[in-house]
């Protein structure tokens, strides 16, 4: 009978403890909020209806609308006078960082407002983005919800320094999402994880309700945080080999701790191997499958007779505001520049589809103002997403380019002459 009551009392003390935990935590504004949650087709996608402050890396508050986006609430149905904009892309997409109006999305829907292709039209810019996706999810993303809302444009925007590894199991060695693979020059959708015992559970019952106790409780956000930092790798994953052939003995040497400054080292999680030709054979078919998907999305969007536009996200060494760092990095790397996968990406996009290729303009710009267009005062200046600067300077482009290639379809339309690109889309 004691020891029954002493137990009760220690659970008791505890369950004291942890609620006093809990109120402190929110009355000190302390929380690490998380927007996602397990899907059986994506692996993970956002939750609907989630909110809260993100100040790991800049400061926004943040709300996914009712259909899980990180947005605004749009209707799934098009208005006439509205030309709309499907944005598809990763965590540069889904921008948590920074406001929501200060997104590069937003910017574009603003600026493209003075486009004669519109007609006197209304832009709609709807974001599809959702961290850590690769271009596969992004094509089960377009297949799955994009088409519900009818856009006329779709904008797929690639992160070359880890798009081309999430696309390859081999090198991703994520258990926890969806990946495509190659077979006699198609494209098989590989949903094996959802046998996993590691997604079964966190897909049971018991699984969704320990779920729905880390979205509230503020305590296990705190929890959660403390375990991702652990878990994070310290320096940025480099997985080039050395060769004789690069000067400074390739990659593995390239970014050693305190011979660079931090922004010049590469950026955690993210692989600098996208500088440079594929080293190995996993590297290469990690890009055949890259580019395949890019293919498929853009066959499927011209099959509806819509626009297929990709834009490359820039990372912070190539984008640095020191042409001398730029080039201490370039020699160690053995290349001439650091746009590899930008100069690839473009020549798929040749006679199909245009490319825009972020990384040089944002270089010229850093370095003719002196200025980070990458990083924040609280994570670190000149690494990791866009500060607020450079998302309007990558939706002032975008919509300049976006604008372009809305003129020339519809004077190609006019004429009956076919796009130089190789479209078929329509005039929207």
């Amino acid at each position: 009978m004691i020891r029954m009551r002493n137990l009760f009392l220690v659970g008791i003390s505890l369950l004291m403890g942890v609620a006093v935990c809990e109120l402190g935590l929110r009355l000190a504004g302390v929380s690490y909020p998380i927007f996602s949650k397990i899907d059986g087709d994506l692996g993970v996608v956002l939750r609907p209806d989630a909110e809260g402050w993100w100040k790991t890396e800049g400061e926004a508050y943040v709300r996914i609308n009712g259909d899980g986006l990180r947005d605004r609430d749009h209707s799934r149905s098009k208005p006439a006078d509205v030309l709309r904009i499907a944005v598809l892309g990763d965590s540069f997409a889904e921008a948590v960082q920074v406001k929501t109006e200060d997104t590069f999305w937003a910017v574009l829907e603003h600026d493209l407002r003075g486009c004669p292709a519109l007609g006197g039209r209304e832009p709609e810019v709807i974001n599809f983005g959702v961290s850590g996706y690769g271009t596969a999810q992004e094509l089960i993303m377009l297949r799955r919800r994009v088409w519900a809302y009818s856009p006329d444009v779709v904008l797929l925007a690639v992160t070359p320094t880890n798009d081309i590894r999430n696309n390859f199991k081999a090198l991703e060695k994520d258990e926890r999402r969806p990946y495509f693979v190659r077979d006699g020059g198609k494209l098989l959708e590989d949903t094996s994880f959802r046998e996993r015992l590691g997604f079964r559970l966190r897909f049971s019952s018991f699984g969704q309700a320990l779920t729905s106790v880390r979205d509230t409780s503020r305590l296990f956000q705190l929890v959660n945080e403390a375990l991702r930092r652990i878990s994070r790798p310290i320096h940025p994953i480099h997985t080039l080999p050395p060769s004789e052939g690069r000067k400074g003995g390739g990659i593995a040497e390239a970014a050693q701790p305190g011979d660079a400054p931090a922004w010049m080292q590469g950026e955690v999680g993210l692989d600098m191997a996208t500088y440079t030709a594929p080293p190995d054979e996993a590297w290469q078919e990690a890009w055949l499958v890259t580019e395949a998907l890019v293919r498929q999305m853009h066959a499927e969007v011209e099959a509806r007779g819509k626009l297929f536009m990709v834009l490359t996200v820039s990372s912070g060494p190539q984008v640095g505001p020191e042409q001398a760092e730029r080039r201490s990095l370039e020699q160690r790397l053995g290349v001439s520049d650091l746009f590899y996968a930008e100069n690839r990406l473009r020549q798929l996009g040749e006679q199909r589809f245009p490319v825009v290729t972020l990384a040089p303009v944002f270089q010229a710009y850093a370095e003719e103002r002196k200025v980070f267009l990458h990083g924040f005062a609280n994570s670190g200046l000149g690494q990791g997403h866009w500060n607020a600067a450079g998302h309007r300077l990558a939706g002032q482009v975008v919509a300049e380019r976006l604008c372009r290639a809305l003129v020339d379809s519809r004077a190609h339309q006019a004429s009956g002459a076919t796009l130089a690109s190789g479209a078929a889309y329509q005039a929207p």
